[in-house]
């Protein structure tokens, strides 16, 4: 194959094999093949690239930390150093072509191996931003393993000054978490009549109005922006998936119930338009039976296998749910990212596979990481929607560096420019003219 970087190590562990893959051929768009055979690496005469602890000649060559090699989960000791304007660690010595190993310290980051070490749970029960490496080092906002990959490139392209290099292209990928459907339609006569006296009782005169005029059909409700959504779809010629939460009721997920039969017009009418995929309420993370209640109950509804998800509060425990998401032949999952925080979770804007640290194995869930989220900018931070958009051009302009993939996480109340989203009904089309400009 032309261009097939040949890479020698002694093993070619499923560690290696994994990240080199990530890193070659889905970040950087090059071939690679391995060999362990000493005479075929020398006699190889086009690119090519030896790891291990020294070099076989004068190839190049990067000095493995040996993390790679390892079958078990260690505490492992890390030191942060910059490598020019970028965080780095796992130090290599003089004979490597690089500073440092980012074949292990992109798998560290990859594979969530902080998430298997004892740590400090937030209030969901799951890993909190706070006790990351890249929150602690401040690169949280960084798809450093993209960064160190291009950094690799320009290396080995100093070293083979004929490569003719073609790279992957920049997409954006627009998803939405159906979490609250509608804000006054289909709830029920208890529900309505309880939040009425609510409003009532806290002067909330306008919500009170606007509530009676959307159950007597005098106006659309507020949340139901489905309409504007696959307009600007089509305006702007975006990649958009919806979500959709599908449990019953409970303190965290209070949706229309699930059996509404004007909910399942709307999913199916969705599914015409864009890939619809299951919002997994608060409680499957440790209840594999509604887990698999919630999958039935929408594909029931699309009359299709369930292949997209995401946990509701980004819920999710390592490697238990993406072993329940593998069992029930999810495919894709687009739960990575911190609902709290902007950035890279796992520190790349490139979708990649499940690595099973548990059974060291590449496992068939492709992940799908988020960049941002509509309501930590607007709540967590606290930001206006022209500062709001400022920090997500940042991020679109990282993302490009990088010929990598933006996804972002929108609610569609977010566009109702309605009560706390007053002044944000123009912010997701301006997201769009921004990303795909």
């Amino acid at each position: 194959m032309a261009n097939e970087l040949l890479i020698y190590t002694q093993k070619t562990t499923p560690r290696v094999s994994y990240i080199f893959k990530h890193i070659f051929i889905r970040i950087l768009n090059i071939p690679i093949k391995f060999t362990s055979i000493v005479e075929e690496f020398v006699a190889h005469d086009d690119l090519k690239m030896s790891y291990g602890k020294s070099p076989l000649g004068n190839e190049f060559f990067i000095q493995s930390h040996g993390l790679l090699f390892e079958q078990e989960i260690n505490d492992v000791e890390i030191n942060i150093s910059q490598w020019d304007s970028s965080p780095c660690f796992f130090g290599t010595g003089k004979k490597s072509n690089l500073p440092f190993d980012i074949f292990s310290a992109s798998f560290y980051l990859l594979s969530r191996y902080e998430e298997y070490l004892p740590c400090m749970l937030d209030e969901n029960d799951c890993f909190p931003a706070e006790e990351s490496l890249a929150f602690k080092h401040n690169f949280l906002d960084k798809p450093v393993i993209d960064i160190w990959s291009y950094k690799l490139l320009k290396s080995l392209k100093e070293k083979y000054p004929e490569y003719k290099h073609k790279p992957n292209t920049y997409e954006y990928i627009s998803t939405f978490s159906v979490n609250q459907t509608f804000l006054f339609k289909g709830k029920g006569i208890i529900r309505t009549i309880v939040s009425s006296i609510y409003d009532l009782f806290t002067f909330k005169l306008y919500s009170v109005w606007s509530r009676l005029t959307t159950l007597l059909s005098l106006k659309k409700d507020p949340y139901d922006t489905f309409a504007k959504i696959i307009e600007l779809q089509d305006k702007y010629s975006v990649k958009t998936l919806f979500f959709f939460l599908l449990s019953n009721y409970t303190t965290y997920d209070n949706n229309i119930t699930h059996t509404r039969r004007i909910y399942h017009q709307l999913i199916k009418s969705i599914s015409d338009y864009a890939r619809v995929g299951l919002l997994y309420s608060y409680f499957t993370m440790d209840d594999e039976e509604r887990l698999i209640k919630e999958t039935s109950r929408l594909e029931k509804i699309i009359n299709t296998p369930t292949k997209l998800s995401r946990q509701h509060y980004g819920r999710n425990k390592l490697p238990d749910t993406y072993h329940k998401l593998i069992d029930l032949d999810i495919q894709e999952d687009y739960t990575m990212g911190y609902p709290k925080h902007l950035g890279f979770k796992a520190s790349t804007c490139t979708p990649f596979y499940f690595y099973d640290l548990n059974f060291e194995f590449q496992a068939p869930l492709k992940i799908y990481p988020y960049a941002f989220n509509d309501t930590s900018l607007r709540f967590e931070m606290q930001l206006s929607p022209k500062q709001a958009l400022m920090k997500i051009n940042h991020l679109v302009n990282l993302v490009k560096q990088v010929n990598g993939t933006l996804i972002s996480v929108f609610h569609n109340d977010s566009l109702s420019n309605f009560e706390e989203w007053k002044y944000w009904g123009d912010f997701y089309e301006d997201v769009l003219k921004c990303a795909k400009s």
